[in-house]
């Protein structure tokens, strides 16, 4: 073959014909089917919630007026046969369009935009160091299996596990914020701090961009209690989660094989070790960040935190079935996006899944 006509490295590994290539079209083609199916989920789901929207957002005095209750469900379509309505929501839905929220009288859209990046600012701090923290002791508790700091973090990773995170968030707030004034109160900044410009949603990042280091440094300040209330559940998932893990590829064969040869303890570890362990990993980091980017409804109540979690909770109190849907169709999303990437992920450390 001449050398001209010989593929270069780099057309062969993304060639369409590569299996890579196949797997990833295959997921992204499911994962478009399951999104019809998430909005069909959450439109029959959020219709079946007993109660009456009209009561619930105009009063129950305005409610007894026909006229107004006539006017109201025209005005939101709820005076259309349910499939006709499903139908109107799926075009809106194709054109970019998530509906008017009945309680805020704002395009659901909108208001979405304006809460994701507040959950996403607390998401993305939980996540790292919860990965960090709860890898790391993962790993220790296996390769240290039955000594005391194995028995230390294993009580460590139950606590966490098993105090909910609502009280934790609620004496973390008392004691830190209230008691010892250590930590700034609710919300995202002081009154006092006036927000960034808007770039990314996250105060943090824009605070750095716009050089306003006084903000950025009361956004940390205001991240840090939820974020580490949200990184203590994480860490005990993960921690015990990564111990298992760990401890079954350390009786496989192949690391039998790779210590008799007489390769270095550090590098059995983490070339053969944890490389193996990553992907049922993988899988928990995903369903964690999942979570936590799809809102924790009660930590975002107890710091009054403008997220997901708290737009959830304020349409779903008020029957505002618009928002409640859109919500649904943003967990679902995130859910499917998350999935995606870390099945991606599976493919690009694992050969063997990308035929599977």
């Amino acid at each position: 073959m001449s050398a001209e006509s010989a593929p270069s490295k780099g057309s062969i590994r993304y060639r369409a014909g590569h299996p890579l290539v196949r797997y990833l079209v295959r997921r992204i083609a499911v994962s478009l089917l399951l999104v019809v199916g998430v909005t069909l989920v959450t439109f029959v789901l959020t219709n079946l919630v007993p109660g009456d929207p009209v009561a619930a957002n105009v009063g129950q005095r305005a409610a007894e007026d026909p006229a107004i209750v006539a006017a109201y469900r025209a005005h939101y379509g709820l005076d259309q046969p349910l499939p006709v309505q499903y139908g109107t929501y799926i075009g809106n839905l194709v054109r970019g369009d998530l509906g008017e929220s009945q309680q805020t009288h704002r395009s659901v859209l909108t208001d979405l935009q304006a809460a994701v990046p507040a959950t996403l600012e607390l998401a993305l701090g939980a996540i790292v160091l919860s990965v960090v923290i709860g890898v790391g002791f993962g790993v220790v508790a296996a390769v240290r299996r039955g000594h005391l700091s194995d028995s230390a973090l294993r009580v460590v990773s139950l606590v966490g596990i098993s105090v909910p995170t609502f009280w934790l968030a609620l004496v973390a707030f008392y004691v830190f914020s209230f008691q010892l004034d250590l930590a700034p109160g609710s919300g995202r900044l002081s009154p006092a701090t006036s927000a960034p410009p808007d770039v990314t949603g996250l105060y943090t990042v824009d605070a750095l961009l716009a050089g306003e280091w006084e903000t950025f440094g009361d956004a940390v300040a205001h991240l840090m209690l939820p974020t580490l209330v949200l990184t203590l559940y994480t860490v005990g998932l993960l921690t015990r989660f990564t111990r298992s893990a760990v401890l079954e590829v350390l009786e496989q064969d192949f690391v039998r094989s790779a210590r008799a040869k007489g390769l270095p303890g550090r590098t059995v570890l983490f070339r053969y070790v944890v490389r193996a362990a990553m992907v049922p990993i993988l899988t928990v980091v995903g369903l964690a960040f999942g979570a936590l980017l799809s809102g924790t409804v009660l930590v975002e109540q107890v710091f009054s935190w403008p997220g997901v979690g708290s737009y959830a909770y304020q349409a779903a109190s008020h029957l505002d079935l618009p928002a409640v849907m859109g919500v649904g169709l943003f967990v679902g999303v995130v859910y499917l996006v998350i999935n995606l990437v870390v099945d991606v992920l599976y493919g690009a450390i694992d050969p063997r899944v990308r035929v599977s």
